[in-house]
């Protein structure tokens, strides 16, 4: 039985610490000056002992736990969702001293899903993460049924009321906004966005881009000279169909940089980028290094990134370290900008953005303070194309 170690009032004062990426420690009453002697000696003696104190509490509480990870229908070799996700797995448990393993379905089924996931609970493991809205049907089968197991869900909201389950979901708007933003600032006019699926998450990265390149347009007085080509290609991975409508938007249309937003999606952008100059902007996590290595070294300007490592990273604390799962499970949380301080938040571009004079580092943390302010709103709409004063191209879906 896992061992309640935390009030409930200090758990929500850590749980609005962590996430809001703020707060102080009251300072302690000061001893009467007679006192003060009496008391060094004590005062030591606990200023050793409580820390001591509190680093057993919460090695016993992280021995209740053994964390496992369950890939969605790829592996964590894909330098996206998978891979993020285990890697801050990997890293928080091996500080700590967690037990840890990561589990393949044998294919991309519920079925395989499912069964990964209980093998995981059979062979003791009783924190289950999960990257990947493809968990729907495993979560609704398994949480039920294992309610002593607790599950961390990553960018998805499914099951909201299960009291085992968090669900994390990401404000992709804000990112995509910030890489619209960024794009024109630093020079380009002619974009493209080609999604995968248009499910909300990839409508809203792309609704925020035209949103974010609109609003740097106006700023820079070229709202009449700026444009969108804007498409879905209505699968998450390239193919022959998707690479010729790039080879139009390159070589014909001019376009300059395509956000290619959804799986292997961007292959198609980049196979034809990679032979005419064009550039891409990468999504999810900071794609730069998988996307240069086999395209060509520059050709990712910038990632519209989701914090995938800060989510795992918290919720891993909370649950095994602070024994305070209690506080997050049944809730779906829609994470996003909480703070000025541009490594603190759930969204943002990514380290290996290419800033220029135009559009610096400072410029961007600066941006991030106004969204953070709500000097800069972006709205989350999914139903319509955004109105704007650039010219926005709608294709619709290729496929």
């Amino acid at each position: 039985m896992k061992k309640k170690l935390l009030s409930a009032i200090l758990a929500t004062a850590m749980v609005a610490s962590l996430l809001v990426g703020c707060g102080s420690q009251a300072a302690a009453p000061a001893a009467a000056p007679e006192a003060a002697a009496t008391e060094e000696a004590a005062e030591e003696t606990e200023d050793v002992a409580e820390p001591a104190e509190e680093t057993a509490e919460a090695t016993e509480a992280a021995g209740d736990y053994a964390v496992a990870m369950i890939t969605d229908s790829g592996d964590i070799t894909d330098q996206s969702f998978n891979q993020t996700t285990y890697e801050s797995c990997v890293a928080f448990c091996e500080a700590n001293g967690i037990d840890f393993n990561y589990y393949k379905p044998t294919d991309d089924s519920d079925e395989a899903r499912i069964a990964s996931t209980e093998q995981a609970i059979a062979e003791g493991y009783n924190v289950i993460v999960m990257p990947g809205y493809l968990f729907a049907a495993t979560v609704a089968e398994c949480a039920p049924t294992y309610p002593e197991v607790d599950f961390i869900v990553l960018d998805d909201s499914s099951a909201e009321g299960l009291d085992n389950v968090y669900e994390a979901t990401y404000q992709e708007e804000l990112p995509g906004y910030m890489a619209g933003y960024a794009a024109v600032k630093l020079g380009y006019k002619h974009l493209g966005f080609l999604g995968g699926m248009s499910v909300p998450a990839v409508i809203r990265y792309g609704f925020g881009y035209v949103q974010g390149a609109n609003a740097a347009a106006e700023e820079l007085g070229i709202a009449d000279q700026v444009t969108v080509e804007y498409v879905y290609g209505g699968q998450f991975f390239g193919d022959a169909d998707i690479t010729a409508v790039m080879d139009t938007w390159y070589n014909e249309k001019g376009v300059e940089i395509v956000f290619g937003c959804g799986g292997g999606v961007y292959t198609s952008a980049a196979e034809i980028a990679q032979n005419c100059g064009g550039k891409l902007i990468g999504v999810d996590v900071d794609q730069a290094a998988t996307i240069d290595s086999l395209y060509g070294d520059g050709i990712t300007v910038t990632s519209a990134m989701k914090g995938l490592a800060a989510t795992v990273n918290t919720l891993l604390t909370e649950t095994v370290l602070n024994d305070n799962f209690s506080s997050f499970g049944g809730k779906v949380e829609n994470l996003g900008i909480v703070s000025d301080d541009v490594d603190a938040n759930y969204v943002a571009l990514a380290p290996s953005t290419q800033w220029s004079s135009d559009f610096t580092e400072d410029d961007y943390k600066a941006l991030v303070a106004d969204m953070n302010a709500g000097k800069i709103k972006v709205d989350n709409n999914t139903e319509a194309m955004p109105t704007v004063a650039i010219t926005v191209n709608d294709f619709g879906s290729i496929k």
